[in-house]
């Protein structure tokens, strides 16, 4: 009899509230009448047989049911919403007609509800909650013994706008790199512009007296200009042209800073004698070569030197090694069998115990040259094959866009930053480069630029170096790891004409400020120079074949510019 009370306080609003059959009224049964009657006569007899003395156990039993019942009665219907049809309003069910279903819009009712509903409504029938067409067809039965949904739209909210903010952020560093280019054009003009006045104020005190006649005080601007212009003028002069090899074959082009050398790769002049392929130095002091140093036996594809300044090159070749050689002694110290063609090497430049070698397989070889054994690690490209056809170290630095270090390697079919987390771990993040193309990578260090080539296409009938700028994405959370990308700054467009895999050059302006942009155009056999802030064209050197190398460096105070064909090695003096 105790429990009487509160199931009828439970069952009252269920019963009153209860979906009716279509086409009859809501009316309660006369059996739910008759134990609503019997429920109630057996609560006021329990009231009777209750007296004030009672025992505390009744008491204790009686004051529990009444708590429940008033809190049932208290439940708001917000509460129970998620648990509840919104047909009926009553609970529904994991089996039985009552069980929980859902229609295609993803709304939640009772079975049965939904059932009646559609069938009521005939071929015009629709969701009760977002009046979406709907048929009985679309109910599917959901097994969920509890079904709770967690509120995250504030999170997601949160997500949108902080990918808004990101975009802007990543937009806003694009148009500061734009401008710092500008700003660098502004100020070089600035100070030529100072130069400028300053000569003509020398000039005019020590100009002629008043009485100089009108004819010789209008012929002095024009003078002044040609003298302003010739020494505002800095350019690559021709300096000296060397035959490296009368029967071609030259390819790559490195400078050895200790020994002030050019190496260039040629094959064998006596194949009969030595045969395979090597390298010639040029001494940069008088200008005339010295002698060939064979190192591999098939041709080499790449030259590079460390930062410790010992005379070790590195080189990679064709017939499956790389090779360490001192140039001291002119002899092979180590070599590497790589297994299959190498395309590409470089140095670690944050460790120069580790370097670096692109396989024409699309993988990448790390080497420690305290273990002459093996590698030590292959970096897999993600899903690319092609032959790495280039690689270039980025160090870390201390710059807000990019501080990482990592190595880039890029091929025909795009470019992938392996970001060295420690000596043992490499990150990849692939650059949003085309798909097809790309010929050549090449990294500025201290500006964070890289330098993208491509060959024509069917889309870009021209040869395209376009001038990137890396950046990285700031890291929100622990599970989302920072990205690192690059976006473009400048485009530079060549001839119509690339067959062959040249190598470019992007590095500081010898005039102390800017950046130049150097890449071999083989549609007219040239060097063409561009200023990497204003993108326009400064010089075009002429070749007598295609250039397929350009190395800047400096020797003595002064900077050049050496250039390589085939044949000939030219080298540029700036002044």
């Amino acid at each position: 009899p105790s429990r009487g009370f509160p199931d009828f306080h439970l069952r009252a609003p269920a019963a009153s509230m209860a979906e009716p059959e279509s086409g009859s009224t809501t009316e309660v049964s006369e059996s739910e009448e008759d134990e609503e009657r019997r429920g109630e006569e057996s609560t006021s007899n329990a009231a009777q047989d209750v007296e004030p003395g009672g025992s505390a156990a009744t008491r204790q039993q009686a004051e529990p049911q009444e708590a429940s019942a008033s809190q049932v009665q208290s439940s708001s219907p917000e509460e129970n919403e998620g648990d509840t049809c919104t047909i009926c309003f009553e609970s529904w069910t994991t089996a039985g007609e009552h069980r929980l279903s859902a229609l295609r819009c993803g709304h939640l009712f009772g079975y049965t509800c939904i059932h009646r509903w559609l069938k009521a409504q005939g071929s015009a029938a629709k969701c009760p909650q977002c009046n979406k067409k709907a048929k009985r067809s679309d109910i599917v039965l959901l097994y969920a013994p509890k079904l709770r949904a967690l509120d995250n739209s504030e999170q997601e909210s949160l997500k949108k706008s902080l990918e808004q903010e990101q975009s802007l952020r990543r937009k806003a560093e694009l148009e500061s790199a734009q401008y710092k280019l500008k700003l660098q054009v502004v100020t070089t003009k600035y100070g030529h512009a100072q130069q400028e006045l300053a000569l003509i104020a020398q000039t005019g005190r020590s100009s002629a007296p008043s009485s100089t006649s009108s004819s010789s005080s209008a012929s002095l601007p024009f003078s002044l200009s040609q003298r302003v212009d010739g020494s505002r003028a800095a350019q690559y002069s021709f300096s000296k042209a060397v035959l490296v090899s009368q029967a071609g074959g030259c390819r790559v082009l490195a400078y050895c800073d200790p020994l002030s050398c050019l190496l260039a790769s040629q094959p064998s002049p006596h194949s009969t004698l030595v045969p395979g392929c090597g390298v010639k130095k040029l001494s940069v002091v008088n200008m005339k070569t010295s002698q060939y140093v064979p190192i591999h036996s098939k041709q080499i594809r790449g030259l590079s030197f460390n930062t410790r300044n010992d005379s070790l090159l590195l080189s990679a070749a064709l017939d499956n090694t790389i090779k360490l050689t001192s140039l001291l002694t002119n002899t092979v110290v180590q070599t590497y069998n790589a297994g299959k063609p190498v395309w590409s090497c470089c140095w670690c430049l944050d460790n120069s115990n580790y370097i670096y070698a692109g396989l024409s397989n699309g993988s990448v070889l790390l080497y420690d040259t305290r273990d002459t054994s093996t590698h030590v690690q292959e970096l897999l490209p993600a899903c690319s094959r092609c032959p790495v056809a280039s690689l270039c170290y980025v160090p870390r630095a201390a710059s807000t866009s990019f501080p990482c270090g990592g190595l880039i390697a890029g091929s025909l079919e795009g470019g992938c930053f392996w970001e060295q987390v420690n000596e043992a771990t490499y990150r990849p993040h692939v650059l949003p480069l085309e798909n097809a193309g790309c010929i050549d990578i090449q990294v500025e260090a201290e500006s964070r630029h890289c330098l993208v080539t491509y060959r024509p296409g069917r889309s870009n009938p021209f040869l395209r170096c376009v001038l990137m700028s890396l950046t990285r994405s700031p890291q929100q959370d622990s599970s989302q790891l920072p990205s690192c990308s690059c976006s473009p700054v400048q485009t530079f467009s060549g001839g119509s004409s690339c067959k062959l895999l040249t190598k470019n050059a992007v590095f500081k302006s010898p005039a102390g400020s800017g950046t130049l942009v150097c890449a071999g155009d083989e549609a007219s056999n040239s060097t063409m120079i561009w200023d990497a802030g204003s993108g326009s064209l400064l010089q075009k050197l002429p070749a007598d074949l295609p250039v397929l190398d350009i190395n800047p460096f400096y020797v003595n105070g002064e900077h050049f510019l050496a250039t390589l064909t085939e044949k000939m090695l030219k080298l540029y003096k700036w002044e």
